[in-house]
C-alpha cells in the first residue's frame, strides 16, 4: 500500500537515515579536505580555509554549514571570526555508527552466489 504525503525518509529508521546523511557528507570533497585539514592541524581553525582549501569563502562557509549541522565540526566565535574543529565526541559516534553499517558483512557467512 502507498502512503500518499510520506516523506520518503519517514520509511526508514532511524539509523538508515543518519547512515545517509553521514554518507551526504563526505559525498563532496571540500568537505573531505575541510575534515582532513582539520585533523591534519589539531586545533580549531580560524578563517585560513579559504587558502588552505582553494574555494571561495561562501562555498566554505556553506561546506562548514553542513558539517556543522550534522555535528562532525563544531564552531565558536572569537571577535569577528567563527572558530571550527572536529567535534570529536560526535566524530567517534560516527565512526560506531558507520563501522557497525561496513562491517555488517564480516560477521554473515556468504550465502550469495
Amino acid at each position: 500500500m502507498k502512503i500518499m504525503g510520506l516523506a520518503k525518509t519517514e520509511m526508514f529508521t532511524d539509523q538508515q537515515n543518519e547512515i545517509a546523511l553521514f554518507a551526504k557528507v563526505f559525498g563532496h570533497p571540500a568537505r573531505v579536505s575541510i575534515l582532513q585539514h582539520l585533523f591534519k592541524i589539531n586545533s580549531c581553525v580560524c578563517g585560513d580555509l579559504v587558502n588552505e582549501i582553494g574555494l571561495a569563502q561562501p562555498t566554505i562557509s556553506q561546506h562548514l554549514k553542513e558539517l556543522k549541522l550534522l555535528g562532525l565540526i563544531k564552531g565558536s566565535v572569537e571577535g569577528t571570526s567563527v572558530c571550527y574543529c572536529i567535534h570529536k565526541e560526535n566524530w567517534i559516534a560516527m565512526k560506531s555508527v558507520m563501522s557497525q553499517f561496513l562491517n555488517q558483512d564480516i560477521t554473515q557467512e556468504n550465502k550469495c552466489c
